[in-house]
């Protein structure tokens, strides 16, 4: 990028943003999740940014909404979860002032990313969603494990009522680890015989 698109885009990000404060919480935002490498959800950004007392709650629901329709971040719903993930724009904004984030706020977004990685890969590769069906008068909750993009697993099951849907989402969540394998085992056992 040459100096004179990057004295421009400067002042633009300049205008865009008000007061030293903002820009930081805009470059922890998206150092954080280029650094994590996969889209993160609003809780999980608020986590790591009030918790280390980076932001406030409401200083970081701003800042994400404006990251958005500035176009530095995209906002999607997956999983019944908001989710951000950074555009062409973010990513050149990071470059561009990358040595405006301190050494502090790398070393505790590195130590984040380390200990909370697999654990939000893994949120993000589980998945169970449910909706209401008119046609049939029923719910379907669809259920996935998901490993970089490849389908391990789907199932869709119908259920009569709306908790009997979110106790299925909830469950299916918090006991993949258990139900996948014993899915796999079930189904690739040799079959045993009645008189053994």
């Amino acid at each position: 990028m040459s100096n004179k698109n990057r004295k421009k885009m400067q002042g633009q990000l300049s205008d865009e943003i008000e007061g030293e404060a903002q820009v930081e919480s805009r470059l922890l935002i998206l150092y954080l999740i280029d650094k994590m490498d996969m889209p993160m959800s609003n809780s999980q950004i608020s986590q790591f940014a009030i918790e280390e007392d980076y932001a406030s709650y409401f200083g970081l629901q701003q800042s994400l909404e404006e990251m958005t329709s500035t176009g530095l971040l995209e906002k999607f719903q997956s999983d019944n979860t908001t989710r951000y993930a950074i555009l062409e724009k973010g990513y050149e904004v990071l470059e561009l002032f990358n040595e405006e984030i301190s050494e502090d706020v790398r070393e505790k977004v590195s130590k984040y990313v380390a200990e909370n990685k697999k654990s939000i890969q893994r949120d993000f590769e589980v998945v169970a969603n449910y909706f209401y069906d008119y046609t049939r008068n029923e719910y379907i909750v669809k259920c996935g494990v998901y490993e970089e993009d490849i389908m391990l697993m789907e199932l869709n099951i119908s259920v009569v009522s709306k908790p009997q849907a979110q106790t299925i989402c909830e469950n299916w969540k918090e006991n993949i680890n258990y139900i996948y394998p014993s899915v796999i085992e079930m189904i690739t056992a040799e079959k045993r015989r009645a008189d053994e």
